[in-house]
């Protein structure tokens, strides 16, 4: 079940007096919950092979930069070999985030 974003993310930008636009931030990107009542580590790669680097809390959202195939993981939302790009060198496993989709909501990471 895929669900569409009407909101598009932008650029802001910022003008002063006399000076040209500057940016205010990076595209900003769409957070997404992690399942309820689950604290989830955070590895340095698509698998539970990789190191722990960090653990997020319950109740807590992420962004999602970019996904990535990697070793399937079973999880509250089904099994997935889905794994999401938090961050620099952080993943989660898809099948603990709520995305609405059995599939790809974010560009693939390069």
């Amino acid at each position: 079940m895929a669900t569409e974003d009407s909101t598009e993310d932008r650029a802001v930008t910022a003008s002063t007096e006399g000076a040209e636009a500057e940016p205010l931030a990076a595209q900003a990107l769409r957070t997404y919950p992690i399942a309820p009542g689950v604290a989830l580590n955070v590895r340095s790669g698509p698998g539970t092979h990789y190191p722990v680097v960090r653990t997020i809390p319950a109740g807590s959202s992420v962004p999602i930069r970019c996904q990535c195939p990697g070793e399937s993981v079973t999880g509250p939302y089904g099994t997935s070999k889905i794994w999401d790009n938090i961050a620099n060198a952080q993943f989660v496993a898809d099948a603990y985030i709520y995305t609405g989709s059995d599939g790809y909501v974010a560009p693939k990471c390069s």
